[in-house]
């Protein structure tokens, strides 16, 4: 099984957050938990852009940035490039969905490459994502508290 990890989650994991909860589900999956050169840029930006507005203290920020590279480092995440091809894919995916949905050029992209990647299910914890990777046909995995099932919607 192949899961897309959203920065939206991977923040939470490191910076815990509202979000904190929802995140043991992905911590305890089994499956390949990738994360792309893109998703790693924004977790990594995301950590010092909570050091601004004083939400995150430079040590909590430096702390959960070194977590976050030891768990690539030792696999837990699976970290992948991104093929040109993802600016194709998202602007196929834009067609249909920006006008009805609202879709953010950045969340294209991140659905790009997990479907690119070759993702089945994505973790997110952005509501407007969820909704987007609805549309496109990925599974989401959640925690008990947000799904009907306590796995996964579609």
């Amino acid at each position: 099984m192949k899961i897309y990890a959203d920065p939206s989650c991977l923040v939470s994991l490191y910076i815990p957050g509202a979000n904190s909860a929802a995140l043991r589900t992905m911590q305890a999956s089994s499956g390949d938990r990738l994360v792309s050169v893109l998703c790693e840029l924004e977790v990594v930006n995301a950590f010092g852009l909570r050091v601004f507005p004083k939400q995150a203290t430079p040590a909590e920020a430096n702390s959960a940035l070194n977590n976050f590279e030891g768990d690539l480092r030792e696999g837990l995440f699976l970290l992948r490039g991104l093929p040109e091809r993802i600016f194709e894919q998202a602007r196929q995916l834009s067609q249909p969905t920006t006008a009805k949905l609202g879709t953010r050029t950045a969340d294209l992209l991140r659905l790009a490459a997990a479907l690119e990647l070759g993702a089945r299910f994505l973790y997110s914890c952005d509501q407007q994502q969820r909704k987007f990777a609805r549309a496109v046909r990925l599974k989401l995995l959640t925690s008990r508290s947000s799904s009907r099932n306590g796995r996964e919607t579609t």
